[in-house]
């Protein structure tokens, strides 16, 4: 399977809270190829291999207070959130936690959650692999 690259949904308030953290268009994406999930947001970055996927699931409407800006971190589940609207995303599950807020890779976390423009598509695109 080719690469499959998903682009983020950027709310109007999101990009320009975003523009601090150097959350923009250009630097934000979630490819997935045939061995691997990459997901880059500004600053932070997550990959992880797709056998690490366990399960996937489309959420939302999120708090804006709890999204817009930076990533989040969940302090419910140890969650991170890449979010650039309100509305949707894609909730992705791991078996292993993953790196991505704490530079020295102690905090790791069970799933990622991204606002893409194609949370089906990504759903579909993750799922299907063997």
């Amino acid at each position: 399977m080719p690469s499959s690259t998903f682009d983020f949904r950027f709310a109007p308030s999101f990009r320009v809270a975003g523009l601090p953290f150097g959350v923009t268009a250009a630097t934000t994406y979630v490819r997935v190829t045939d061995t691997e999930l990459d997901a880059r947001f500004g600053l932070w970055h997550v990959r992880t291999p797709l056998e690490n996927v366990t399960g996937v699931e489309i959420t939302g409407p999120y708090s804006t207070l709890k999204t817009i800006g930076p990533a989040h971190l969940s302090f419910t589940d140890r969650g991170v959130t890449f979010a650039t609207n309100r509305r949707r995303g894609l909730c992705i599950r791991f078996a292993e936690p993953v790196k991505c807020m704490d530079p020295t890779g102690r905090l790791r976390h069970p799933g990622l959650t991204v606002t893409v423009v194609d949370p089906e598509g990504l759903a579909s695109a993750l799922s299907s692999q063997p």
